[in-house]
């Protein structure tokens, strides 16, 4: 039976993370189609981004994020790790744990920020919105290696790992922001 739920959990922790990876993008289009001059452009791409971010947000993050906590909560009654998380064995569970609670807050936050977007408030640019849309991206590779490494010991190594990760996506979405605004002086 725990091996069961264990593949569940994993494929909703997918489905979830499918969601995590294209919501904040329709987050950016949302944002940038409110610079367009015209107001029928703006006012039609604004409602087909908002219905879309309604489905993709109800339909499937949601839900996901929901069955995601439930089977996990699961595998660490069924596993009994509620008992290891504070001694050596259990430390890097207590680590994922950390953020796996930071990834919820996350998830959350972009409720929030879909919130003020349904209501016309429009509080960060497109540009701001791409550096937080890599935020699922740092806390996936962190979770997925303190799962699958299962050491404390090397929470060095992965927090070297993930500040050179987050420098190489700082890099990326700088020159992709250059790339656009070369393109768009020609």
């Amino acid at each position: 039976m725990y091996y069961y739920i264990k593949a569940l959990h994993i494929i909703f922790i997918v489905t979830w993370f499918a969601g995590l990876f294209y919501f904040p993008r329709l987050l950016i289009y949302n944002a940038e189609a409110q610079q367009t001059a015209d107001e029928a452009v703006k006012k039609a791409l604004s409602k087909q981004y908002l219905l879309m971010m309604k489905r993709l947000w109800f339909g499937i993050t949601v839900p996901s994020a929901i069955i995601t906590l439930i089977f996990g909560s699961l595998l660490l009654h069924l596993g009994h790790w509620e008992y290891h998380l504070f001694d050596s064995t259990g430390r890097w569970l207590l680590i994922k744990l950390c953020f796996v609670i930071l990834l919820y807050l996350y998830f959350l936050s972009l409720g929030k920020i879909f919130k003020q977007q349904r209501k016309g408030i429009f509080k960060y640019s497109g540009n701001q919105l791409r550096f937080y849309n890599e935020v699922a991206t740092v806390f996936l590779f962190a979770i997925v290696f303190l799962a699958t490494v299962k050491s404390a010991i090397s929470l060095l190594y992965g927090l070297g790992g993930l500040v050179l990760l987050i420098l190489l996506l700082v890099i990326a979405i700088k020159v992709y922001k250059r790339t656009r605004e070369h393109k768009s002086k020609k």
